[in-house]
C-alpha cells in the first residue's frame, strides 16, 4: 500500500514539476542577432532593456493594444459598457429608491 502512496506522490510531484518548466521563458537568437525570451502563452519580449521598452513604447499606440483604464467601471468579461470617469453614470449607485 505504501509503494501505491509513493507512486502517486511521484506522479503528482512529476506534474508540478513539468508545469513550472512549461512556465520559464526560453532565450532565443532572432535571425538579425537581436536576443529574445520565448513565453509558453505566445508572448515574446527582447532581453535588452532599452529596446524591450521601445517596443512597449511602440506597442501602446496600436488600438488593440489599448485595454480598458482601472479607474473605468463595467464591462464583465469584455460584455458590457465601459464608463469612464466623468460620465453622468460613473458610479451612480443603485437605481432602486429604496436603496438610495
Amino acid at each position: 500500500m505504501k509503494a501505491v502512496y509513493v507512486l502517486i506522490l511521484m506522479l503528482v510531484a512529476g506534474q508540478g514539476l513539468a508545469a513550472e518548466l512549461d512556465r520559464t521563458p526560453l532565450e532565443a537568437t532572432m535571425l538579425n542577432g537581436e536576443k529574445v525570451r520565448l513565453y509558453p502563452n505566445g508572448r515574446w519580449e527582447f532581453v535588452d532593456a532599452a529596446k524591450a521598452a521601445e517596443a512597449q513604447k511602440l506597442a501602446a499606440e496600436y488600438p488593440e493594444n489599448k485595454l480598458r483604464p482601472v479607474e473605468a467601471q463595467g464591462s464583465v468579461f469584455g460584455i458590457g459598457r465601459i464608463i469612464m470617469p466623468g460620465d453622468k453614470d460613473y458610479n451612480r449607485g443603485s437605481l432602486n429608491p429604496k436603496l438610495r
